[in-house]
């Protein structure tokens, strides 16, 4: 996304696709963009793995911070594997317990004792005890160690010396799985501890066994088959493992690039929106700007109840306002260029608005030379004359330095007056603070009455001095016939640098009083043509003026900050570095990824306990439509899961038939099932119907719950469908009492494998991702009811005969056969107890061990999913509302400047001397009066002390606004209002200087083309007659137009870089001004050249003579009273407005 550009759309998609790469928004300002792309790791001990599996960032630093929140993350899920130990135990003591002798002392005692050390572990990790290095490094290992421990005190303390080769192999696949799921590693690690335990578990396993059965050679090769078996058990277990963990990498990789991103889009909207609201509050007082925020915030029916425009006009009593002109400017105009000028001017007005900052002054406008500010507004000030006469003298002092550098006789004349005033905006575009009253004419007399390089004071300003000035009489009616007719006594300032630095401290205006504690500094930021000293001498801080305006720019409730959640200090300061810092804005993510993990999204008010459901309906809804791309991902598990069940199975027992008839009708459904899921997320490779539906799955909730139930209905039912197959082996109770043991092979011999395939299952179903934990669960419920059922009933003979024979077979001692108690009841089938409890109890309790595990892992799968849901619409929901901000102060800041204006100074920090310029050849400007208007304002309390007056004259400089919108107008620009005066131009917008014609070299178009936007400017001006005639109709008033229009070339520019004043200079707006000052109301008035021109688009002129014009001489002027036919088009429209005379001849 482009930095810094104010006008562009911001791209909030952090979304996560299929393809490897990801490009992140990057700067056009700068060299080269910043693009993040997420490669295949070419090197280290993955490269096994295929190439989807080995993801990783670019850069180096960035796949950094994501392992570390990546282990962050899983620092819960290391809590779940303990729990799994623990349920180990547990289920361990439930089995020796149950035939408890002393035999089973021993692993009683060990399964209590790694009880109690993962109780104690549980503890440490969750309330944070342990330090975070010990554990991310120490803990998982110790962990794997302890498990692993425990699986072989088990093994080798609870078999009695009768070990069989499919001993503890469904727990160790169990923990195999769940170290991939919990472990907070790194892949290579969880695959190498995962194959050093089924190495040595089998190594272990097979060597016991083997000794026991010594030399016999068909016990040989069906110990090989076990073997064999298990290490398929295993292999299932790690590849459906190693998926997971991709999977849920996959997951948090896209978690992790939409905070990122996230955090990129928001700094750079808030970077915009800082910009654009210091911008604004540097042309509107706060005040204003809030109450204009507040109004766009409404609805448009609230809008549409109003019966009139919009005005923010406030009351302002007891204010001290400060006009000053610069005298000789004329002089001044002609020793040096245009560019020359505008870039003085911008650097005298620059030095003046940091002393107005510093004396308490707000800036109202700039009128060509003219500046003029006003203290006391908004918030009242004592000593608001007092400073006005600071600011005053400090100017007179400013001027002084331009008098030294340009040789010319340039000075400050300063008018200062107190009285009420009534400030706000008028009209609905480039909206310009502004005052209105009778004490602003007056303080405008004061200043025209005044004496070059005094300060002028009226009455009322001496007033509420208080004798902290020493004055004289100012005779200010012998200058000005208005002050003399008023009868207003004026005075003129006298005051020495001693009187004036004494003043100012008493005012804490001195320089030990500047704000934040900043210190005056010699060094000035302004080029060395100005240098703005105190009146005491001391040059002034540049540095403290900038500390000024930063901290007079206060926290503004109507700009809500939404970085202030993050805690971050001064995000939008650290930015610009950030972007260009890869370390810091890594810091900035880590510190935002903190602050997200740190702040418990999901609390109980947010979801039910037991369904985890959102509470709020329209919440769910959403999270259930939230489409899972691993869907696909998880029915190619089940895929694996069938296809080592089969490699299982037939091991166990080759002459079964029916192993091979459910392994292909089973892997066919389910490849069935997986590419309907696949055609989703690879949409490219399969037909648009399949496409459709597949999306529809992942978009509906039942028909993804009915899509898992089937692939682990389809597992369970090849694996009951071989159990029961099983069945036509068994002939019955063999004969024990001779103590003959018949041979059994297959699945008579290894019933515990088809259960160990059932938790195959369970593996599968967890894996399910788009369904949630109370399906998981209903489905695991069902593949361990299951296959309960049939180990206690259907399976129950075969057990029996397994476990006689298994102890039978290894010659246990009868003796000890006789000690061990198992139940109260004699034994099964009239045998002998048992050693062990019976294995068709001891499987099925393991497998509501293993269900209940995987429930408690799928419950938090499903809260930490939920979670990151309810991240990703929180950080939605913050780029909504940056956004929005932003598109309020954009809308505010494109309404005071022109939005080209407005791309440069919102580009970056600008300082005083970096000036926006740009100048035209060929342009029209107009200025528009209403003389009259000063008439009909009054300051009654009937009219509300004049609010009344301006309301209506908003009304029709808002009319007037509405003209713009017209196509027609598209290329007028409205420059500012001043009192009630409009001023306009045409062909000011920087690419395009005609209507319709874009071709950027001029000599290719003919005159008629280059001049177009004159025409539609004095189209402009009839338009706003007719306004206004429309509006005297319904209002019953007389109000009349005096217009005055030119062409020629001009200057435009920006005075002011950090409170920018939009305006044109030049002869041509000179002359434009003076046609409008010695018109005559209801007429436009134009020099010849401009008649000339306009004369050739069918307007009507009627010939007013020479006129006399103030430093031009005769001129001779026209006045334009209409047009005969509508302009055309270039591409062949029109419009006909008002004032047109149609010829349909």
């Amino acid at each position: 996304m482009p930095r810094n550009q104010g006008f562009s759309e911001p791209e909030y998609s952090a979304e996560y696709s299929a393809e490897y790469s990801v490009s992140l928004p990057s700067d056009p300002d700068r060299a080269v963009g910043r693009t993040h792309e997420i490669s295949v790791r070419n090197s280290g001990s993955c490269l096994c793995l295929p190439r989807f599996m080995r993801l990783t960032f670019v850069p180096e630093s960035l796949e950094n911070l994501y392992q570390t929140y990546f282990k962050r993350q899983r620092h819960e899920t290391l809590l779940v594997l303990v729990v799994f130990a623990a349920l180990f135990n547990c289920y361990v003591v439930i089995v020796c317990a149950v035939v408890f002798s002393k035999d089973m002392l021993a692993p009683l005692v060990v399964a209590g004792i790694g009880l109690v050390l993962e109780i104690i572990l549980f503890v440490l990790c969750k309330k944070g005890l342990l330090p975070d290095r010990v554990t991310r490094k120490v803990v998982p290992y110790l962990l794997w160690l302890l498990i692993t421990a425990q699986i072989f005190s088990y093994l080798g303390l609870n078999f009695a010396q009768a070990h069989a080769a499919s001993d503890t192999v469904g727990w160790q696949a169990f923990f195999v799985f769940s170290f991939f799921i919990t472990l907070p590693l790194s892949l290579s690690p969880i695959v190498i501890i995962s194959v050093v335990s089924c190495v040595v578990h089998t190594l272990v396993l097979g060597v016991i066994v083997a000794q026991q059965q010594q030399q016999d050679q068909l016990k040989g090769i069906q110990l090989l088959r076990e073997i064999l078996a298990n290490v398929f058990l295993y292999l299932c277990a790690i590849i459906v493992g190693i998926m997971s963990y991709y999977m849920a990498d996959r997951k948090h990789r896209k978690a992790f690039l939409e905070a990122r991103q996230s955090l990129e889009v928001k700094m750079n909207l808030e970077e915009q929106s800082q910009q654009q609201e210091n911008l604004m509050l540097s042309i509107l007082p706060k005040h204003v700007a809030d109450e204009m925020l507040k109004d766009m915030k409404k609805d448009e029916s609230q809008k549409d109840q109003q019966q009139f425009n919009t005005m923010y006009m406030y009351r302002h009593e007891n204010v001290s306002i400060l006009f000053a002109d610069i005298v000789g400017f004329t002089q001044l105009s002609s020793a040096c260029s245009a560019q020359e000028l505008v870039k003085l001017l911008n650097e005298l007005f620059a030095r003046f608005d940091k002393l107005a900052a510093k004396y308490h002054q707000l800036r109202i406008k700039i009128l060509g030379d003219c500046y003029y500010c006003i203290c006391g507004l908004p918030d009242y000030r004592e000593d608001h004359a007092v400073c006005s006469i600071l600011m005053g003298l400090a100017m007179v002092e400013a001027i002084s330095y331009v008098r030294e550098k340009t040789k010319t006789g340039v000075d400050m004349r300063v008018g200062v007056h107190t009285g009420t005033v009534l400030g706000g905006v008028l009209g609905q575009k480039r909206w310009q603070y502004d005052v209105w009253s009778t004490d602003v004419t007056v303080a405008n007399k004061m200043e025209s009455g005044g004496i070059p390089g005094r300060v002028h004071i009226s009455q009322s300003t001496m007033d509420c001095l208080k004798g902290e000035f020493d004055v004289e009489p100012g005779h200010g009616g012998s200058r000005c016939d208005y002050l003399d007719e008023k009868g207003i006594e004026t005075y003129l300032i006298i005051a020495s640098k001693p009187e004036v630095k004494k003043t100012a401290t008493q005012n804490g205006l001195n320089g030990s009083a500047l704000p934040n504690g900043a210190t005056p500094s010699s060094k000035p930021s302004s080029p060395a043509l100005i240098e703005t000293k105190e009146p005491s001498g001391n040059t002034t801080s540049s540095m403290s003026e900038e500390a000024k305006e930063h901290d007079t720019q206060a926290d503004n409730p109507s700009f809500p900050n939404p970085r202030q959640r993050l805690h971050l200090q001064d995000l939008a300061d650290r930015v610009v570095d950030a972007s260009e810092d890869e370390h810091e804005l890594n810091q900035l993510l880590n510190e935002a990824l903190l602050e997200r993990e740190s702040a418990q999204v999901v609390k109980k008010r947010n979801t039910f306990l037991l369904s985890m459901r959102f509470m709020d309906p329209e919440m769910e809804t959403r999270y259930s439509v939230e489409k899972e791309k691993q869907s696909g991902a998880a029915f190619s598990c089940s895929c694996v899961v069938l296809l080592c069940t089969a490699l299982v199975e037939i091991l166990i027992d080759p002459r079964l038939m029916t192993n091979y008839v459910t392994f292909v009708v089973g892997e066919i459904l389910l490849l069935v099932l997986t590419i309907c899921s696949l055609a989703a997320i690879f949409p490219r490779g399969f037909p648009k119907k399949l496409v459709a539906f597949s999306t529809w799955i992942d978009r509906t909730r039942w028909a993804r719950n009915t899509w898992a139930m089937l692939a682990v209905f389809i597992l369970v039912m090849a694996n009951i469908v071989d159990m029961l197959s099983c069945l036509q082996y068994y002939t019955g109770p063999s004969n024990r009492t001779a103590g003959i043991v018949e041979e059994q092979d297959g699945c008579m011999a290894n019933p515990k494998y088809y259960n160990y395939v059932a938790v195959l299952s369970l593996i599968a179903t967890i894996m399910l991702v788009q369904v949630s934990h109370m399906v998981k669960l209903t489905l695991m419920l069902l593949v361990t009811g299951a296959v309960a059922v049939i180990n206690l009933y259907a399976w129950c003979p075969i057990f029996d005969e397994y476990d006689h024979r298994r102890f039978q077979e290894h010659e246990v001692p009868i003796i000890t056969l006789e000690k061990m108690q198992v139940f109260s009841t004699p034994g099964l089938n009239g045998t002998n107890r048992l050693p062990l409890m019976p294995s068709k109890y001891s499987m099925t309790v393991m497998m509501f061990i293993m269900m209940l595990s995987f429930y408690y892992f799928s419950r938090h799968v499903e809260k930490l999913a939920r979670t990151l849901f309810l991240w990703k619409i929180e950080v939605h929901g913050q780029k909504e509302r940056v956004y929005e901000m932003r598109r309020w102060n954009e809308a505010l800041v494109t309404n005071m400047l022109p939005e080209h204006v407005a791309r440069h100074f919102l580009g970056s920090k600008k300082r005083d001397e970096e000036l926006y310029s740009q100048s035209y050849d060929e342009i029209g400007v107009m200025f528009a009066s209403l003389p009259n208007f000063a008439d009909f304002y009054t300051e009654e309390s009937i009219n509300n002390g004049g609010i009344e007056c301006l309301r209506f004259l908003n009304e029709i400089i808002s009319d007037f606004d509405s003209l713009l919108d017209n196509p027609k107008f598209r290329i007028i620009t409205k420059i500012k209002t001043i009192g009630s005066t409009y001023m306009a131009a045409s062909g000011v917008t920087p690419d395009v200087n005609t209507n319709g014609f874009t071709g950027s070299n001029k000599e290719e178009k003919s005159e008629k083309e280059r001049w177009q936007h004159l025409a539609d400017l004095a189209d402009f001006a009839l338009a706003m007659k007719d306004t206004l005639t429309n509006i005297n109709n319904q209002s019953f008033n007389n109000f009349m137009l005096r217009i005055g229009m030119n062409k020629g070339g001009v200057l435009a520019g920006v005075i002011g870089a950090r409170k920018p004043h939009y305006d044109i200079w030049g002869n041509t707006v000179n002359v434009a001004s003076r046609m409008e000052s010695t018109g005559v109301m209801g007429n436009i008035q134009v020099v010849e050249e401009t008649q000339a021109i306009l004369r050739e688009y069918g307007f009507r002129f009627v010939r007013r003579g020479p006129i006399f014009v103030k430093g031009k001489g005769e001129l001779l002027t026209f006045f334009l009273k209409g047009r005969d036919k509508p302009a055309a088009f270039p591409n062949g429209s029109s419009v006909t407005l008002p004032h047109q005379v149609v010829d349909n001849s």
